[in-house]
């Protein structure tokens, strides 16, 4: 398989997580465990280094935590080895290998802007949830609120990231009601990389409604 950026990035993705971006990243893993119950089943996508892996596992009953990158992964399964409610899996969020209704909760972590089509991404998170279950989705804000691209989009696009889509807080809003999603709860956390966090419920009584 080709190495990708993240492959090659993943041994130090945590200095960015831990280090420059620490604030943002910390009132993050608070609100994703906040939204977290103990009898959940859950699946991440693009989970990267277990940032959110670690904590997830730590207060559900089980997670399935999965990306594409085999670095990543590795670097996930290395720190959430003292759990025993994990199970790892290299995945594509644009293809997951699960059943419809398959998990209570799902959440994919700043992927949506790096992908081509992020509304077929969004429709493939919400087959594998279930009925009434939520879907969340935080995305870092890779343009200032004039518009411009942010200086950290601008350097990580010169390192081989390659974001597809530019958000900025108010048209990642947009996105979601353009995507006909209209049960969506948003929260903004400022900082040298913002982060918007969307969370979906899906409607009671439904499976692919959006495919």
């Amino acid at each position: 398989m080709k190495t990708t950026f993240w492959d090659r990035t993943a041994g130090i993705y945590d200095l960015f997580a831990e280090g420059y971006n620490r604030k943002v990243h910390r009132q993050l893993k608070e609100l994703v465990k906040s939204e977290i119950t103990a009898e959940d089943e859950v699946l991440e996508c693009a989970c990267g280094s277990g940032m959110l892996t670690e904590v997830i596992a730590g207060k559900c009953r089980h997670i399935t935590a999965t990306d594409f990158s085999r670095a990543m992964l590795k670097r996930t399964e290395k720190k959430c080895s003292r759990f025993d409610n994990c199970t790892f899996r290299q995945a594509d969020i644009m293809n997951l290998p699960f059943a419809d209704e398959s998990f209570d909760t799902v959440i994919a972590a700043n992927v949506i802007h790096l992908l081509d089509h992020p509304v077929s991404a969004l429709n493939e998170l919400e087959r594998v949830c279930r009925s009434g279950g939520k879907i969340i989705i935080p995305t870092y804000m890779n343009r200032e609120k004039t518009g411009k691209p942010s200086m950290f989009s601008k350097t990580l696009n010169t390192a081989g990231a390659d974001f597809r889509q530019a958000f900025t807080y108010s048209s990642y809003r947009e996105f979601f009601r353009a995507a006909g999603r209209e049960e969506v709860r948003f929260e903004m956390i400022d900082g040298r990389v913002p982060c918007a966090v969307a969370i979906v419920k899906k409607p009671e009584g439904t499976s692919d409604a959006h495919a």
